[in-house]
C-alpha cells in the first residue's frame, strides 16, 4: 500500500488532511527541512559579517542564498532524503544539500563554513521554535481569534436574553444568555493574551552550549553576543546558559498556555451540547446531512462533540511534552528528538478542534420559548430576591419562611408566590415589590 490519505495511520494525516493542510508548511518532515535550511543559510550570512575568512564573500549573492530555502519545494526535499540514505543523519544532509547548492552557485571555496562548529541542536533548537512560533502567529491565533470574535458577537447579541441558571444541574438564580457566552470570551482572550507572552526560545552554543569550536578557532570574538544577535535575527530569544540542547521550559510553558485554552473550549463545548439538549439552541440544518443512520429525526451536536473529542486527545500530548522535554539527562539524550517530531499533533487537533466549534457555533439557532419555558416553570428561583429584601427590611427569619415555602411538595408558580407575599406582616407598597420580581426580571447586572 502506498501512503496516501485513505492508507494514513493517522487521522491527521488522512480523514482531516484538508483540515489541517495549513499545518504542513510547519510540522511536516518537509516543513522542518525547510526551516532547518533557513537556519543554515542565515547562519552562514551572519558568519559572513563576523570572520575574516568570509570578508571577501560577494555581498550581492546574499540573496540567491536566501533564495535556497525560499524557493525551497518539495523537489529539494526530496534530494535532502536521498542524501540521507547515505549519511543516515538528517541534519547532516541537509549541510550536505546546502553545500551542493553553494556549487550550483560556485560558491566552492567558501562551503566548508556551512555549519562551521554547530552541532545539530544549534540548529533543531533554533528551526524548531521558529516553526512553532510563525505558526502560532500565522495559523493559530488568526483561527482563535476568529472563534473569540464570534463569542463576542453572540454575547452582544444575546445580552438581554433571560435564562435559568444551574448550578449543581440545579435551576438557580436566573442569568443572561450573553453574559454566560462573555464568560467563555473573557477566559479565552485572558488566555490568548497570555499565549502571546511566552518567549520563542532558542539554543545556540555549540555542541555543549559553550562555543567551544567557536572560542578555539576565533577566541578574540564575543560568541555570546553573535548567538544573541542571531537568535534575536530569526525573531527568537536565545536560551544561556544550556547544555547541548534548549532546555525547553519555554516551549513546555507555551504548550501548557494552549492546553488551559483547550480545557476552556472544552468546558464551552460541553455547555454548548448541554444547551442543545436543552432545546435552548436549535441547529441549522444543512441539504443532504444526515444526523443519525436510523434515527431520521436527529441532529446531533457533533461539531461540539468532535471539538471536545479533539481538545482531549491534544491535551493529553500536551500533557505529555510540557512534562517531558523539560527533562534530559547529563548534557543530553536522544529522547526529546522523536518527542518534538510530535508537535505537530497536538497542534493538528486543536485546530480541527477549532474549526469544528467555528462551524458548531454558525448552526446555533436561539430557541427562545424553550428558554421562557423553563423561566416560567421554576418560580422558585425568586425566592433568594424576596429572602435578601426582607432581610433588608429586618423582617424575622425570612431565610426559614422562604426555605420552608419553596420546599414543600408542590410546584411554586406566580400565585403561589404571591400568596405567601400577601401572608407578610409588611407595607402594601413592599407586597407590590415582591410581586413584581419574575424570574425574567430577576437577572442581576
Amino acid at each position: 500500500m502506498q501512503l496516501n490519505p485513505l492508507t494514513a495511520i493517522s487521522p491527521v494525516d488522512g480523514r482531516y488532511f484538508e483540515t489541517v493542510k495549513p499545518l504542513a508548511p510547519y510540522f511536516s518532515e518537509f516543513g522542518l527541512m525547510r526551516y532547518r535550511v533557513q537556519v543554515e543559510i542565515e547562519y552562514f550570512i551572519a558568519m559572513s559579517a563576523t570572520i575574516a575568512e568570509l570578508e571577501d564573500f560577494p555581498v550581492h549573492m546574499l540573496n540567491d542564498l536566501r533564495k535556497i530555502y525560499k524557493n525551497f519545494t518539495e523537489f529539494h526535499a526530496g534530494e535532502i532524503k536521498l542524501i540521507e540514505k547515505t549519511t543516515n543523519h538528517d541534519v547532516k544532509a541537509v549541510e550536505y544539500f546546502i553545500k551542493k547548492e553553494f556549487e550550483r552557485l560556485k560558491l566552492d571555496h567558501f562551503k566548508e563554513f556551512i555549519h562551521f562548529g554547530l552541532t545539530s541542536q544549534d540548529i533543531n533548537n533554533t528551526a524548531i521554535p521558529l516553526l512553532l512560533k510563525e505558526f502560532i502567529e500565522r495559523e493559530y491565533l488568526i483561527s482563535a481569534e476568529m472563534l473569540l470574535s464570534k463569542l463576542n458577537v453572540l454575547a452582544i447579541e444575546w445580552k438581554d436574553i433571560p435564562m435559568l441558571a444551574f448550578t449543581h444541574g440545579q435551576p438557580a438564580s436566573p442569568t443572561r444568555l450573553g453574559k454566560e457566552i462573555m464568560v467563555f470570551a473573557a477566559r479565552l482572550e485572558k488566555q490568548l493574551n497570555q499565549l502571546r507572552t511566552v518567549p520563542h526560545a532558542g539554543k545556540f552554543g555549540g555542541a555543549t552550549g559553550n562555543f567551544n569550536a567557536h572560542a578555539i578557532a576565533y577566541p578574540g570574538t564575543d560568541w555570546n553576543k553573535f548567538g544573541d544577535e542571531f537568535c534575536h535575527h530569526l525573531g527568537l530569544v536565545r536560551s544561556y546558559p544550556t547544555t547541548q540542547i534548549e532546555h525547553y521550559d519555554n516551549i513546555a510553558a507555551l504548550f501548557d498556555n494552549l492546553k488551559r485554552i483547550n480545557t476552556i473550549l472544552i468546558d464551552f463545548s460541553r455547555d454548548v451540547w448541554q444547551y442543545i439538549s436543552m432545546e435552548y439552541f436549535k441547529q441549522k440544518i444543512k441539504e443532504g446531512e444526515i444526523g443519525s443512520s436510523a434515527m431520521p429525526h436527529k441532529v446531533n451536536p457533533i461539531d461540539f462533540e468532535n471539538a471536545e473529542g479533539n481538545l482531549g486527545f491534544a491535551n493529553a500530548i500536551f500533557e505529555h511534552l510540557s512534562g517531558k522535554l523539560p527533562i534530559s539527562r547529563l548534557q543530553r539524550d536522544l529522547t526529546d528528538s522523536t518527542v518534538l517530531r510530535n508537535i505537530g499533533v497536538p497542534l493538528a487537533h486543536t485546530y480541527i478542534a477549532m474549526q469544528s466549534l467555528l462551524k458548531g457555533i454558525s448552526k446555533l439557532e436561539l430557541n427562545q420559548a424553550a428558554i421562557n419555558r423553563d423561566l416560567d416553570d421554576n418560580w422558585a428561583v425568586v425566592a433568594e430576591a424576596i429572602q435578601t429584601i426582607l432581610r433588608k427590611e429586618g423582617y424575622p427569619n425570612p431565610y426559614e419562611a422562604l426555605k420552608a415555602l419553596t420546599r414543600k411538595n408542590e410546584k411554586m408558580t406566580q400565585q403561589s408566590i404571591a400568596d405567601f407575599i400577601d401572608t407578610l406582616n409588611v407595607k402594601p407598597a413592599l407586597k407590590e415589590r415582591l410581586k413584581a420580581i419574575t424570574p425574567f426580571t430577576y437577572t442581576g447586572i
